[in-house]
């Protein structure tokens, strides 16, 4: 885990326009271990960088400018990928379910619940860990898989479709003892312990690559 990871894992961003429910609930955070970033606004969270900082959000749904609802529908739509609680004091079944729809982890109504909030904090928190170690292992895979020559990564893929080195060869137009040198450096370079290790790591990549589409 990176630097900016482990200190993003357990921070909260706290977006409230009500100042007084801003500390209360810094407190709340900080008095269970967890660090805290507190702004009065959409805007100001943006303008200070919180989404890099942070690893979740408790966002009002009703606020100045943007709202928090918006926002969040915004990051859902977005390639910033952020695990967001919401609090409101007018909390109805149309905005909850429109909320939960954009990934919402929780939508709770102000008065908050201490315990409800820190439960969904901590559901947030775990979600945007796994994210992150996914999207490492992600980079780690493509970083190994970029190292591959273009026959090599025709190889990996014959290779992870099942085919045998005689096959490949008869497919590639090479001999059967340069698939086997090609399928070596492969096994090499992704650090495949296995052929279906290389399987579960071309699936990957094919998973990777259709999500950078979308």
């Amino acid at each position: 885990m990176t630097g900016r990871q482990a200190m993003a894992d357990r921070i909260v961003g706290i977006i409230d326009d009500d100042e007084s429910v801003r500390e209360a609930l810094g407190g709340l955070f900080q008095s269970v271990g967890l660090g805290t970033e507190c702004y009065g606004s959409v805007h100001a969270f943006l303008a200070a960088d919180g989404l890099r900082r942070v690893g979740c959000i408790v966002l009002d749904i009703r606020l100045p400018g943007q709202s928090g609802l918006e926002f969040q529908e915004a990051l859902s739509r977005s390639e910033v990928a952020q695990s967001v609680v919401l609090i409101s004091a007018h909390v109805d079944v149309q905005m909850a379910v429109r909320a939960m729809k954009c990934g919402a982890v929780d939508v709770l109504p102000k008065p908050v619940r201490e315990q409800d909030l820190l439960e969904a904090v901590n559901r947030a928190l775990d979600r945007d860990r796994d994210r992150r170690l996914a999207a490492d292992r992600n980079a780690a895979l493509c970083a190994r898989y970029a190292t591959l020559t273009e026959r090599e990564r025709q190889v990996m893929g014959l290779v992870a479709a099942g085919m045998l080195n005689k096959q490949i060869a008869d497919r590639v137009n090479v001999t059967e003892a340069t698939v086997k040198l090609h399928r070596s450096q492969v096994m090499r370079k992704m650090e495949a312990d296995s052929v279906p290790d290389l399987v579960r790591m071309s699936d990957r990549l094919a998973e990777v690559e259709k999500a950078a589409r979308i």
